[in-house]
């Protein structure tokens, strides 16, 4: 799913805040292809003394650009990477996998996502060292949430922290995760809108009452919007990422 900001588009919020258009932004920092993504970057603006990235995986139908475009509204102190799904919908439509929600439930190609799960690995570790990342964050909005959460569920000691927007978590997955002394140390926020028609918020409440069982650091809200990122979820994000 492609992302869609409540009340004002993204070219029209990203105008108004800085006075600069997606375009401008995605012209202004460097394409790179050579690791397991294709992917785009933004370097932090401030230097700190540890290396922190923020991870961005889009939705289905969407592609690298989508959420990079958020990359000005988020802090300046971080590395923000955006890749690219590896399955191809159609021209400059992506995926993570292929999802059917002809049955009223979304079915997904698990061959696909545990593909893309082990592709997502290598690129962090990439990406970890080619930029000497001490910290990374992974999250997404739609299919990229559900990403994010297995990602750092099954592998929080190498990842500090999961935002899932909009998303939902598989229940694959919960047999495989361990509660293991590193989940301790993961970070989670979850942002959902109760109108949400495509993944309903019921989803979210699910994941939040399966995290409280676990040894994690959760931070839930819930908005009055649909399947959407609000200027309301970016202004909580980047208070718990100052935390």
């Amino acid at each position: 799913m492609r992302l869609v900001l409540i009340q004002l588009s993204i070219q029209t919020y990203l105008s108004n805040c800085t006075g600069m258009t997606a375009q401008n932004i995605t012209e202004n920092n460097q394409t790179a292809d050579q690791l397991a993504l294709h992917y785009l970057i933004k370097e932090p603006k401030t230097n700190t003394t540890k290396n922190k990235a923020i991870i961005l995986l889009h939705g289905v139908g969407s592609n690298e650009q989508d959420l990079f475009s958020l990359a000005e509204h988020l802090p300046d102190d971080y590395f923000i990477i955006s890749p690219r799904g590896q399955f191809t919908l159609s021209a400059g439509r992506y995926a993570w996998y292929h999802v059917d929600f002809s049955t009223g439930k979304p079915v997904f190609n698990a061959q696909q996502e545990l593909s893309s799960r082990k592709i997502i690995f290598d690129f962090i570790n990439q990406v970890k060292l080619k930029y000497q990342l001490d910290e990374v964050y992974i999250g997404g909005f739609s299919q990229g949430a559900i990403m994010s959460y297995t990602i750092g569920l099954l592998d929080p000691q190498e990842i500090q922290g999961v935002i899932a927007l909009g998303g939902r978590m598989l229940e694959e997955i919960k047999p495989i995760v361990t509660g293991n002394k590193d989940l301790k140390k993961l970070k989670v926020f979850i942002a959902h809108g109760v109108q949400d028609n495509t993944l309903p918020v019921g989803y979210a409440r699910a994941a939040k009452s399966y995290l409280e069982d676990l040894p994690v650091q959760l931070s839930y809200h819930e908005y009055e919007m649909g399947h959407q990122i609000s200027p309301a979820v970016l202004a909580d994000l980047n208070k718990w990422l100052a935390i």
